[in-house]
């Protein structure tokens, strides 16, 4: 899966999509800390261990660098920065049953919106999955040759 490159100085705002996502019952904010049990948990049940790696990496950040979604005090999605590596978006995930609500992108834009505040000009989008849905909504463009990227030569299971 090849990575993506968006720009931090031309993101489009991040408060209508906070606005849609709280219109929906939905809460997206920075993870706390001792919301990370919760959070792997949710991850690993959801996702793969991989992911939960990551987000254990962001949420143990100071401050996390992990972005939750919550209705009623349940996940809905999350997503992370800063995790495999500095500059870094990535994973995020939304639960199924609440894809195309339009959560992925209040999380995304959240991540990379505190990316900016930072003092990130630019993010790379690590292993991207649906391209289409980064292209439209942060205007993100493909790097050439950046499969299999940073994580060249990552540790697998071993078959049985």
């Amino acid at each position: 899966m090849t990575d993506m490159l968006v720009k931090l100085y031309d993101l489009p705002p991040l408060e209508p999509h906070l606005e849609r996502a709280r219109a929906a019952g939905i809460d997206v904010r920075r993870a706390l800390p001792p919301e990370k049990h919760h959070i792997l948990a949710w991850v690993r049940a959801h996702f793969h261990e991989y992911w939960a790696s990551e987000a254990d990496v962001a949420c143990s950040a100071k401050p996390p660098t992990c972005f939750i979604a919550t209705r009623d005090g349940a996940l809905a999605g999350f997503a992370c920065y800063d995790a495999t590596g500095l500059g870094l978006f990535g994973p995020i995930g939304v639960d199924e049953a609440r894809r195309g609500s339009g959560i992925g992108a209040a999380l995304l834009l959240a991540c990379l919106h505190a990316m900016a505040a930072r003092g990130y000009f630019y993010a790379v989008i690590g292993g991207v999955g649906p391209k289409e849905f980064y292209a439209r909504t942060v205007g993100a463009v493909e790097i050439p040759d950046s499969t299999p990227g940073p994580y060249r030569g990552l540790l697998r299971d071993p078959q049985p």
